[in-house]
């Protein structure tokens, strides 16, 4: 049974799991959102190339990338998630919750809160006052999680994603004492 479930920052080394994660949750999450053949053959190879040019990228500093780990038995640690939070310049939104990925099987153990907590505390400390994201439509889950976290709906936008156009919705949460 894990003991502990840890954060550390990831660095450029990451990127692979990174991606392996992030594919992972899109596979089981877009089952019906996304195009089957993007999924099963694509979004590795895409998600890889994401993750590498994103860890190599310059603005470090503008940005958060945690690793959520379960520490087990004989110091082994288990990688179920991470978070991407990033400044983003000029946005009259405040800071993007970019990527918030609990794989399937850590579920509803308090990873995705734990994560969210995490970037709202790197957030406040940049002095931001508010943080905004993007879910595709028809993610029920994510919705209803995000709106029990405190995020309220403020939009909708069109975008591009495994070869289809979708529609993005876009929550923001207020920081406290903002």
């Amino acid at each position: 049974m894990p003991t502990a479930l840890m954060l550390r920052p990831a660095t450029a080394a990451d990127a692979p799991l990174l991606a392996a994660m992030h594919a992972a949750s899109w596979q089981a999450t877009y089952r019906n959102l996304l195009p089957a053949t993007f999924l099963e053959q694509e979004v590795g190879a895409e998600r890889t190339a994401y993750w590498r040019a994103r860890m190599e990228a310059p603005g470090e500093e503008r940005r958060l990338v945690l690793i959520a780990e379960l520490e087990e038995p004989q110091d082994r640690r288990t990688p179920v998630g991470f978070v991407c939070v990033e400044r983003q310049p000029g946005s009259p939104w405040g800071v993007l919750l970019d990527n918030l990925h609990t794989l399937p099987a850590h579920q509803g153990i308090g990873v995705g809160k734990r994560l969210m907590q995490a970037a709202q505390a790197w957030a406040r400390a940049q002095g931001e006052t508010q943080l905004y994201l993007y879910v595709l439509e028809g993610n029920a889950s994510a919705i209803a999680f995000y709106e029990r976290q405190g995020w309220k709906y403020s939009g909708a936008e069109p975008d591009h994603m495994g070869g289809i156009d979708i529609t993005a919705l876009r929550y923001v949460y207020r920081l406290d004492g903002a």
